[in-house]
């Protein structure tokens, strides 16, 4: 099942069991998904599926760090409910070690040696690392290993 079939079955779930901070979350999900196909006239697949809900979660834990500082637990623990229903539809974290070696594959295969080398390296391992781990830290990853 695609990972848009997902959602739409998790919504239709939510609704029958009136869960409505998971429904709402579900939705905001949908929409962000019909949005980006309307803008671009197309029919999105789970990769660009996956991308928005990553893209949802690092907006979220942006928001729960802004409230935190400012004092609202409350709104902070509200995020972290949507971030925990958003992962549902993600898939399985990978280990750092799990990463490591994604990259030194990356980095033997594509024989980067410096820094110029890195977007060969990232470009060959977006696709399997999409969802699955931070890119942020990825980035500084390769960084470490090439620089």
């Amino acid at each position: 099942m695609s990972l848009l079939n997902e959602l739409k079955e998790a919504q239709k779930d939510a609704m029958r069991s009136k869960d409505k901070k998971a429904l709402g979350t579900i939705r905001m999900a949908l929409a962000a998904v019909k949005q980006r196909e309307v803008d671009e006239r197309i029919e999105l697949n789970d990769t660009d599926v996956l991308q928005i809900l990553t893209k949802m979660v690092k907006q979220r834990q942006e928001s729960i760090t802004q409230f935190e500082k400012g004092g609202r637990e409350d709104l902070a623990d509200i995020e972290k409910q949507e971030i925990e229903i958003i992962k549902r539809f993600l898939p399985q974290p990978l280990t750092d070690e799990e990463v490591s070696g994604i990259i030194d594959n990356a980095i033997a295969s594509t024989g980067a040696e410096n820094m110029k080398d890195m977007g060969k390296v990232m470009g060959q391992i977006r696709g399997q690392l999409q969802g699955r781990a931070d890119m942020g830290v990825v980035s500084g990853i390769i960084k470490s290993k090439l620089g």
